[in-house]
């Protein structure tokens, strides 16, 4: 078996001492790495790695509020590696693998990595033994997304969202009287939105449901939407199947 492993930490050099160390073992495949807590959270949901490497202290979002805000999507097992110690109780009330306080040996973090592994198999099996286990690991979707704002970080409530356009590399989260910027991509954020409260209509927007105050039909078979907040957006016809959500919704 392959292990996909993610290493988010802030610090250059402590990446790339664990990166080092995972390359010395087999059936290891690092699939990202990331320096910041929005970063790791965003690749964490892309790549859904089996094992994180995960440092307590990221910018932006800490070890713990990137582990609430995957809870309902992936359950990966979690190192946490750390110069603190006075984190380790709540690590494994978080059902943590493993607590490694840096500088850790070649042998601790070895441990670590079986400790990982024993984690991803014990759950594996209760899995394979319990059809309500694995019911509980069905997608949960997102009801609020993490967003940075000048020095602090907050969350924003995706009821509160009219309309999220992409723009570049980022995403536009607009709500009635404000604009929040995101490092995402459009499919990435669309796979963790329940369809039946968003819809894409447009290779750059998603619509709030609940926000559509009046759809428009046109003779070429495209459609204009009109929000709450009086803004105006086309739907096009190669999204039109997504209408049938917001007929859902209406019944």
């Amino acid at each position: 078996m392959i292990y996909k492993v993610l290493i988010a930490d802030d610090e250059s050099v402590s990446r790339r001492v664990v990166r080092n160390l995972l390359e010395r073992e087999k059936g290891i495949e690092i699939v990202a790495e990331a320096a910041s807590g929005t970063e790791a959270l965003g690749k964490i949901l892309h790549y859904k790695p089996d094992i994180i490497y995960l440092d307590i202290r990221l910018p932006e979002a800490d070890g713990f509020e990137i582990l609430k805000e995957i809870a309902g999507f992936h359950r990966p097992a979690v190192v946490f590696t750390t110069i603190y110690t006075q984190y380790a109780i709540q690590a494994f009330e978080v059902a943590a693998s493993d607590y490694l306080v840096k500088p850790f040996s070649e042998l601790r973090f070895k441990k670590s990595l079986e400790r990982a592994k024993q984690t991803l198999s014990l759950s594996q099996s209760k899995e394979a033994d319990n059809p309500a286990a694995r019911r509980t690991r069905e997608p949960k979707y997102l009801k609020r997304i993490l967003v940075k704002e000048k020095q602090k970080q907050l969350f924003v409530n995706l009821d509160n969202v009219f309309y999220i356009q992409a723009e570049g590399n980022y995403l536009a989260l607009h709500t009635e009287n404000r604009k929040y910027m995101i490092c995402e991509k459009l499919f990435q954020l669309e796979e963790r939105l329940n369809p039946a409260d968003f819809a894409r209509i447009s290779r750059s927007h998603l619509i709030n449901l609940a926000h559509v105050r009046e759809i428009e039909s046109y003779f070429n078979g495209e459609f204009f939407v009109f929000l709450n907040n009086c803004t105006r957006l086309k739907w096009t016809r190669f999204y039109k199947d997504n209408l049938k959500f917001f007929y859902v919704r209406e019944v």
